[in-house]
């Protein structure tokens, strides 16, 4: 499973999950959140990232123009939308996307199944509640367009090779405090998410 490491705050922390092996970083510019990163703290670290790594941005109720400038004045290769959207929004993207589904319950996980998706628990609050959904709705569907996020950890993550999801996504499960990433857990969460 390809692994995303979320709520990148630092150029170390950033390193030191490539370093680990990491496919894709988070950065989350949402400014309720506790791991929020501005426009040019972002653009500081992402600039100085080697390349084939995947940076993220993250959005909650923005307008497409919000996230076209962001991800432009970052170089953030691909925008991860928390929030619903239509088509209207969509095609004024001028970046590749993708949505999350706040499942509240298993049809939930079915919606735009035929693009590639990030599949997190419901909470009222976006991201980083830590919540866990319940992995037997995934039970004889196809997950290979699925990257499942919500109270991951380490531990918890090995047993996840069985669905076939596309990849997995960590961000409190993998920390010391709030923005601050945990350089052995960042490390056990990826070679677990693999092996």
């Amino acid at each position: 499973m390809r692994t995303k490491i979320c709520g990148i705050t630092s150029y170390t922390d950033a390193m030191m999950a490539i370093e680990a092996g990491a496919d894709a970083l988070g950065f989350v510019f949402y400014e309720k959140s506790p791991r929020y990163v501005t426009i040019e703290q972002a653009k500081e670290i992402i600039q100085k990232l080697p390349p084939f790594v995947e940076k993220v941005a993250l959005f909650v109720n923005v307008t497409p123009e919000v996230i076209n400038l962001t991800c432009k004045q970052t170089k953030a290769t691909l925008a991860q939308l928390h929030f619903d959207v239509d088509k209207t929004f969509i095609e004024a993207l001028e970046v590749p996307y993708i949505r999350v589904i706040r499942a509240k319950n298993p049809e939930d996980i079915h919606k735009y199944s035929q693009e590639y998706r990030l599949v997190d628990a419901y909470c009222e609050a976006y991201g980083g509640a830590g919540k866990r959904i319940n992995t037997e709705w995934f039970k004889n569907i196809d997950c290979s367009k699925i990257i499942l996020a919500g109270g991951l950890n380490a531990t918890n993550v090995q047993g996840l090779q069985k669905y076939g999801f596309y990849g997995v996504d960590v961000s409190s499960g993998v920390e010391q405090s709030y923005g601050k990433k945990d350089a052995n857990k960042v490390k056990e969460f990826i070679t677990n998410a693999r092996s």
